[in-house]
């Protein structure tokens, strides 16, 4: 596969969070792919920057060198000032953004009775409150063309629980998600008349880096782990409306591959 500029996201600015790697990095590349203008945020600025792999910088590279286009602005989605930064500097580079991908995430897995206050506030306004803003933020531009794309990255996490069900200390993160999923239904009912789709969509089990620092992808689900490259094209098929629009859906990578008849591609 390579860099269409004539594909489907042709001419689209296109923000994506917490795309320094896994999830975000796979989306941003597939967007560049259909020749969107990227912009890749994250914290992580340069390869080593973080215990994790990647970058931003990485991962604008890999893009710019297929043909792409693509640049890196560095976004802490807990700071208001950041997040306003981010939509004032892509428009500065590109333009008003087509389509924003609130994807960034920052997790504790702790059980409540000793949830520490301040890690609680941090993730609900990274998960919550930031992607909340940045639509705010993005969204002026969207109203103005009557047309744009909200897609949020939500997780299983976000369904209730059995009440015999192995604790996991997830609690918090379940309750972001939840949150998130909600704010995606009520969003696109209030946006629907200015034609700007708003979508939440989970992954199913991807081995990103993050899933294996957490431990996440252990000896009884490592059979059920998918590939990035599948949430890559579903939350592509989620930010076009070729084929029909798309609104208001909590959906899941696998249900929009078969639904579609998506075959992922392989990313550059």
């Amino acid at each position: 596969m390579s860099i269409n500029t004539n594909g489907l996201l042709e001419g689209k600015v296109a923000v994506i969070t917490g795309a320094s790697r896994g999830i975000g990095e796979a989306i941003a590349i597939r967007y560049a792919m259909e020749g969107a203008k990227v912009v890749v945020s994250a914290r992580t600025v340069d390869d080593g920057d973080h215990i994790l792999p990647g970058s931003m910088n990485s991962v604008v590279q890999r893009i710019n060198d297929a043909g792409g286009e693509a640049a890196a602005i560095r976004c802490d989605m807990a700071l208001a000032e950041d997040r306003i930064a981010l939509i004032a500097e892509t428009e500065k580079l590109f333009g008003g953004v087509d389509i924003l991908v609130n994807n960034a995430a920052v997790t504790y897995f702790i059980p409540i009775a000793d949830f520490p206050d301040k890690r609680e506030k941090l993730m609900f306004e990274v998960q919550v409150h930031g992607p909340v803003h940045l639509a705010q933020l993005a969204m002026e531009n969207m109203r103005q063309k009557k047309n744009g794309w909200i897609l949020n990255i939500s997780s299983h996490a976000a369904l209730h629980p059995e009440v015999d069900a192995a604790a996991s200390g997830g609690t918090v993160y379940g309750m972001c998600k939840a949150a998130l999923e909600r704010f995606s239904t009520g969003l696109a009912s209030e946006v629907n008349d200015h034609n700007i789709r708003v979508n939440a969509i989970s992954p199913g089990l991807v081995a990103t880096p993050g899933v294996v620092h957490h431990g996440l992808v252990n000896d009884t689900n490592k059979d059920s782990v998918v590939p990035v490259e599948n949430m890559a094209e579903a939350c592509l098929r989620l930010v076009h409306d070729h084929g029909g629009p798309l609104s208001g859906r909590i959906t899941y990578a696998d249900v929009m591959l078969e639904e579609f008849s998506l075959a992922p591609a392989e990313l550059i």
